[in-house]
């Protein structure tokens, strides 16, 4: 059985669902319920509590426009491994009455397929393509709850939040990009809850990871192909440089050593990269050239007294870039980390107060990354070799780290980030 299920094997589906009834009703009206719910479902519905979300009516969907779903599905990464799903779950789905979902990772229905019948009733509880399934829009859920725990996650009956879920089970499983680590989206099925069986949720784990391989083929192929394209060209350039692709991926390096990924490429903006410096993107095929144009190292400075914007220091052409205010935290407590770094767990403890938070804070250095490429690393997060990062705070004070120091001046301080959830206790146990 996995570790997640919502039944165990011989468990009586209806006798089971009349037991969660009674706990849901309870905890929502603040009473202490006749058993305890488990912890992934009552995290949940504090945080659905807090929200301010009611369980006895069908909360607001409001799909998104057509064209703005097959505009998300041709832009996600998914629509390269969407058979593959089809093919381990619709072939089941239909004959055994259930559902196959696959959101983006805001939680965004991007396809819905599987029995006829069981589509009709989804219509109704308003699960169709184009709808947000967040724990913040429709409650307790699988898929939203998946994107909250940042993992997989299987419900039953009543430990749905809204009393409208609860003829339902579901179970979801994020997937992400085997390269970058950044989530995806959630794969998910869904069907009439006195139909739940004990397998559906490594059904669910086998089709995501046959998902992930695929997505790992898909970029290696791409790779391979820019690299033998790329093949007379490279043959005639000499000095250090490196050979990307569209979305920053290194195909091929020469007299450097990076890691996997750099600043996304435009033809109208210099990159920086550890190693090269600052750099002007050529064009070359179905990817870019990416050669230095002086010193390897690079003196950045992180600039908070408005909007923040991190700059680079150069005798040439000037470089800078915005960066939201999430991102700009991160950059400064990587900067007081210095050469050990931060793991993800970390992040999310001095941005959110814990560890709950670990997918988001992926999300957040991987939009990072794709603005500001290699300066900074992963596995941990830290500053790349060769960088050294000053901050302007909005007194005018200014405090720097290179890649080797760890020591910040006394007063230093993160802005705290907008938002910082608060922990419940709201459901009793």
């Amino acid at each position: 059985m996995v570790g997640y299920s919502a039944i165990a094997p011989g468990t009586d589906l209806s006798q089971h669902a009349r037991v969660l009834a009674r706990v849901h009703d309870a905890v929502i009206a603040g009473g202490r319920p006749p058993v305890r719910p488990r912890g992934v479902v009552a995290r949940s519905w504090s945080r659905v509590l807090d929200l301010g979300l009611d369980a006895s009516r069908t909360n607001a969907r409001e799909p998104l426009p057509f064209d703005e779903v097959e505009r998300r599905r041709r832009s996600s990464p998914l629509v390269l491994v969407v058979d593959e799903l089809r093919q381990v779950l619709v072939s089941v789905a239909d004959a055994s009455s259930f559902l196959m979902v696959v959101t983006d990772a805001d939680g965004v229905i991007l396809w819905r397929e599987g029995s006829a019948r069981v589509r009709l009733r989804a219509d109704a509880l308003g699960f169709t393509e184009g709808a947000r399934w967040t724990e913040a829009t429709v409650g307790t859920n699988a898929i939203g709850t998946a994107l909250t725990e940042a993992a997989p996650v299987q419900l039953f009956s009543a430990e749905h939040f809204e009393q409208a879920q609860h003829p339902w089970y579901c179970t979801a499983a994020p997937i992400h990009h085997p390269v970058s680590g950044e989530l995806l989206g959630i794969a998910d099925v869904s069907g009439p809850a006195l139909t739940l069986h004990p397998v559906i949720g490594a059904l669910v784990e086998t089709a995501v990871k046959l998902a992930e391989a695929q997505l790992w083929r898909h970029h290696e192929k791409r790779l391979e192909r820019l690299r033998q394209s790329a093949r007379g060209v490279l043959a005639t350039v000499h000095g250090p440089l490196l050979l990307v692709d569209d979305h920053g991926w290194v195909a091929h390096q020469s007299g450097i050593t990076v890691r996997d990924r750099i600043e996304v490429p435009r033809a109208d903006k210099l990159i920086a990269v550890p190693g090269l410096g600052l750099c002007a993107p050529e064009r070359i095929g179905e990817g870019w050239l990416v050669r230095p144009r002086e010193s390897g190292d690079i003196v950045a400075e992180l600039d908070l007294t408005e909007s923040p914007v991190l700059r680079l220091r150069s005798d040439a052409e000037p470089w800078r870039t915005p960066l939201t205010r999430r991102n700009a935290d991160v950059l400064v407590l990587l900067q007081r980390a210095g050469r050990s770094g931060m793991t993800a767990a970390q992040l999310s403890t001095a941005l959110f107060g814990d560890e709950e938070h670990c997918v988001t804070v992926r999300a957040e250095v991987s939009r990072l990354r794709r603005a500001i490429g290699g300066l900074v690393t992963t596995n941990p997060y830290r500053l790349a070799d060769g960088v050294t990062l000053s901050v302007v705070w909005p007194d005018g004070a200014s405090l720097r780290l290179e890649d080797g120091q760890r020591e910040i001046p006394p007063g230093s301080h993160v802005p705290p980030p907008p938002g910082q959830p608060v922990a419940s206790s709201r459901v009793r146990m």
